[in-house]
């Protein structure tokens, strides 16, 4: 349970007792001008203003241990009205879960033992149709709180089904943008980069055949065009791609078979999570990965799970090349890291290790997040 919901339920027990003890003391305060109250008397009205503390857990019980109380304080002392509060703050209440007919039940039978009580018929039909107004408007209240909430959860739903519903639209043209730039740059970039990567390999194949010395800027052409194909590749099938193929122990599987040494540890309990959640970790895993098989070069590297009670810490640590004292330019990779992880109201941490090496820590809330 979070911390919010520990106080709203501490809130909500209060404001009960509360209601309880202000009615119980109104109450017993009347009940003293009477020089006839007697000690049991001031108990049935205790215990039927105590009862009400419970209204919200247990509405029924509190209905008939306020009733019983009430009826018995009246034809034991024979007070006014206004013993009728505790009564008439049950018949609310259970009205208000969706128990009118023992609302009313309960009331008839204390407006019955009231009717039984009174020193004359007249003001004892007074009264009783006084306390029979205020039972009525009771459970006409708490009928129309009770609609009345139903109505305010009925808003949040259309509301909760609005906002879904413009989040799966704007996902929708996020797909659809993402496919139109993955079309632009296949028909626009990866023809020009293929043209350099042919072009330099025939210089560099003539060169060769005429047993020349092949420039190293020759070379150098020739291995950047493979390697920019390489990652033009790598690009358009992240954006062709709206969800993960996989989880991190098939990125781990997948790394390992391409040479990168690699360790999975998973700790805590282990569950599964939400889709935007789940979708953030494949690619922080994804593109952490990629980061270190690129600037690593032939090092270990480290990927932790650790499942907490609140929030899920993603850590891949490689001990490669990269400095304490030399940070690394910020590339497209590392800032679309850190809007998944911002947008999911988490926080990220990267850059070298003081040990060597390179680090990036994640840090996930588990609830809704976003």
């Amino acid at each position: 349970m979070s911390g919010h919901s520990v106080d709203s339920a501490t809130r909500r027990r209060l404001a009960d007792a509360t209601l309880a003890v202000v009615i119980g003391a109104l109450v017993v305060t009347v009940a003293a001008f009477d020089a006839d109250t007697a000690a049991v008397d001031y108990t049935l009205v205790a215990l039927a203003s105590a009862a009400l503390a419970f209204y919200q857990t247990a509405p029924r019980a509190v209905l008939a241990v306020a009733t019983a109380s009430g009826a018995a304080y009246v034809l034991h002392a024979h007070p006014g009205p206004i013993a009728g509060l505790p009564v008439l703050a049950a018949m609310h209440t259970a009205a208000r879960a969706g128990h009118r007919g023992w609302a009313a039940a309960a009331g008839g039978l204390f407006l019955a033992a009231y009717l039984a009580t009174g020193p004359t018929t007249q003001q004892v039909v007074e009264r009783t149709a006084l306390l029979a107004g205020w039972f009525l408007c009771a459970v006409v209240t708490g009928l129309a709180d009770r609609n009345w909430q139903a109505y305010l959860r009925q808003t949040e739903q259309r509301a909760l089904e609005a906002e879904r519903t413009r989040e799966e639209a704007a996902l929708r043209r996020a797909g659809e943008e993402r496919l139109r730039i993955a079309r632009e740059l296949h028909d626009s970039l990866t023809h020009s980069i293929s043209i350099v990567k042919l072009q330099a390999g025939v210089a560099v194949h003539l060169a060769r055949k005429r047993g020349e010395e092949v420039p190293p800027a020759l070379l150098a052409i020739q291995e950047a065009g493979g390697e920019a194909m390489r990652e033009l590749r790598a690009t358009l099938e992240i954006l062709r791609t709206d969800e993960p193929t996989g989880t991190p122990a098939l990125l781990v599987e997948r790394a390992r078979a391409a040479g990168l040494a690699v360790d999975l540890t998973v700790t805590g309990e282990e569950h599964p999570l939400p889709a935007t959640l789940d979708r953030a970790v494949y690619r922080i895993v994804q593109e952490a990965l990629t980061n270190a098989a690129r600037h690593a070069g032939q090092a270990k590297v480290d990927v932790q799970l650790r499942y907490g009670k609140e929030e899920l810490t993603v850590c891949v640590d490689d001990d490669g090349s990269a400095e304490p004292d030399r940070a690394p330019m910020p590339g497209i990779g590392l800032t679309g890291m850190r809007e998944r992880v911002t947008a999911l109201g988490g926080t990220l941490h990267t850059g070298p290790r003081a040990e060597g090496g390179f680090s990036v820590r994640a840090e996930l809330p588990l609830g809704e997040a976003g």
